[in-house]
């Protein structure tokens, strides 16, 4: 069977993956359509002077000057949060379209891998013929993905990860090293894993130690986007949602508005629950300004993992 291949979403990693999957569809054709249609969010950018819709300049000159310029395109391309709780995106996907809906998530930060640096990723779906497909879409010499069957635990990771990457921000506000941040990383990933199993019913810790679990987490807390303007939050007093249009050129953060919406799971199942969670309790009070940065420290001094 042929399968076609369809990127949704244009941003640096959408522009990072139709990179990888354009090669791949072009070099597999008994696998995979050799097109690849990529859906674009219609903007008007200027280049040179000149004034284009987005999807022209990607059309005629095979790259996404905006998310990720520099880097050309294969010819073969053209172009939810609810307000109580997280919601798994593949969840959402497959309830409203009907189908098998799978993740991939790992240690990707876009710019590297569009440069061609090693870098792992993880799928995951239910359905293992589907998963090894998917492997055959994505693997490059640089680019190696591994296959797990637990959706949920991989996306939880996805979700989580970015609030730890804002305290991490915060510690490097406070200028502290190495150490500090390495705390906040290792007990973030201990509340990640506690908070996956108790709401979402995540048992297999395995999937953490994947690329979408500590990889990923780490590569965030040091190199992410979540990170500098978590840091940027507490050095300037500006809103997240000021540094977002100061700094990201359309992209989006989630970590702060991931942290309200635990914050407000966890006090829905009452004082118990917030206790288990102090880290990522204390990240969500920084970021609505209830504490001080500083008073991020008391929360790691007195975590449950140290008594």
């Amino acid at each position: 069977m042929v399968n076609k291949v369809t990127v949704i979403g244009s941003g640096n990693w959408g522009s990072v993956v139709a990179r990888i999957v354009g090669v791949n569809c072009a070099e597999k054709a008994s696998q995979f359509e050799r097109q690849v249609n990529m859906w674009v969010f219609e903007e008007n950018i200027k280049v040179d002077d000149t004034e284009y819709k987005l999807t022209e300049y990607i059309n005629t000159h095979h790259e996404n000057v905006k998310y990720l310029p520099g880097f050309k395109l294969p010819d073969n391309v053209g172009f939810e949060v609810t307000e109580k709780e997280l919601v798994i995106i593949s969840d959402v996907v497959r309830d409203t379209l009907g189908i098998t809906c799978g993740a991939l998530m790992g240690a990707n930060l876009a710019n590297e891998i569009a440069l061609g640096q090693f870098a792992e990723a993880t799928i995951a779906t239910t359905v293992e013929w589907q998963g090894r497909a998917f492997q055959q879409l994505f693997n490059r010499p640089s680019f190696r993905c591994a296959y797990v069957s637990d959706v949920t635990a991989v996306e939880v990771c996805g979700a989580l990860k970015n609030v730890v990457a804002v305290g991490a921000g915060f510690v490097d506000a406070l200028g502290m090293g190495n150490n500090t941040k390495c705390a906040i990383i290792r007990l973030g990933l201990m509340e990640m894993m506690a908070f996956a199993e108790e709401f979402y019913g995540c048992t297999n810790r395995n999937v953490f130690f994947e690329s979408c679990g500590i990889a990923d987490l780490i590569t965030t807390c040091y190199g992410g986007r979540h990170t500098r303007l978590g840091k940027l939050f507490v050095e300037t007093g500006k809103s997240f949602e000021e540094l977002e249009k100061e700094h990201l050129n359309g992209q989006k953060l989630q970590g702060h508005q991931t942290a309200e919406k635990v914050y407000k799971m966890l006090f829905a199942k009452g004082e118990t629950a917030v206790k288990k969670y102090p880290l990522f309790v204390a990240i969500y009070k920084v970021s609505t300004k209830e504490i001080a940065a500083q008073d991020l420290f008391q929360c790691l001094a007195d975590h449950p993992e140290h008594m």
